[in-house]
């Protein structure tokens, strides 16, 4: 039979180290912070994503040991909830105010037409680059390796690949007719 352990001994579990203590924590928190984005944020989704963010923010609070009083864990929660509603709203009232000020000067920029890629172009000119170079554009925008796995899989240093990858794209950008 499993002891159900009070706010303080399940501070001092995750403290520890416990993976199963934090999983309680995620158990006992995540409705009422969920609970308390909804009537705060009015949005299913907001109140989702606020219950992620203050679970993760609590944890690492926890696991650094920065809660004083274990046993007030509760509102300890509460509070980083609180202060991340308060954070969210700043930041969306940050953006109306931003888009009021500057939203006219940019619909136009958004109604500029997007250029058309000449597909036929860009293979000939992806042809004519070096076997390397080529080899390091495919690798990292056709295949989506990280500069570190094209490196390894070449046997060259990471810095070499960025070089190659640098050199090859201002060909690109010269042989399709873009400032190089």
């Amino acid at each position: 039979m499993e002891i159900e352990l009070d706010n303080g001994g399940l501070v001092r579990q995750i403290q520890a180290g416990d993976r199963g203590a934090e999983a309680e924590l995620f158990r006992r928190m995540a409705p009422r912070i969920r609970l308390y984005g909804l009537r705060h944020l009015r949005d299913a989704y907001a109140a989702d994503d606020l219950t992620q963010q203050v679970l993760i923010t609590a944890l690492e609070a926890l696991r650094a040991g920065r809660l004083r009083e274990p046993e007030k864990l509760p509102s300890f929660v509460l509070g980083i909830s609180r202060v991340t509603v308060i954070e969210l709203r700043r930041t969306s009232q940050r953006r109306e105010r931003l888009l009021e000020t500057f939203g006219p000067d940019l619909a136009p920029a958004a109604q500029l037409p997007v250029p058309r890629l000449d597909h036929d172009q860009l293979e000939r000119c992806v042809q004519d680059l070096r076997e390397r170079e080529r080899t390091v554009v495919m690798m990292t925008f056709y295949d989506e390796q990280t500069g570190a796995e094209v490196a390894d899989l070449l046997g060259i240093s990471e810095a070499n690949v960025r070089v190659i990858r640098h050199r090859a794209i201002h060909q690109l950008r010269a042989c399709m007719g873009g400032t190089a």
